[in-house]
């Protein structure tokens, strides 16, 4: 039993290796890897952005003291 389990991780491992060479070396992969990189980076902005305005319009709303504090 455990041959075989050697085997898969060995054989596993050689095709791992083989599909991620394959990918750092294509021109169109790094493209759609660098575009996506940029569109979750503006993602992630965004939403910091509409985090920091909803938090901003909640302390407007609600005045800066806490009411349940009296």
């Amino acid at each position: 039993m455990a041959g075989g389990n050697l085997f898969s991780r060995a054989l596993g491992y050689v095709i791992n290796e083989f599909i991620v060479e394959g990918l750092a070396n294509n021109r169109a992969f790094q493209r759609f890897a660098v575009r996506t990189n940029k569109t979750i980076e503006g993602l992630t902005s965004k939403a910091k952005e509409v985090r920091e305005e909803v938090s901003e319009q909640w302390r407007d709303v609600h005045g800066h003291d806490d009411h349940f504090k009296r």
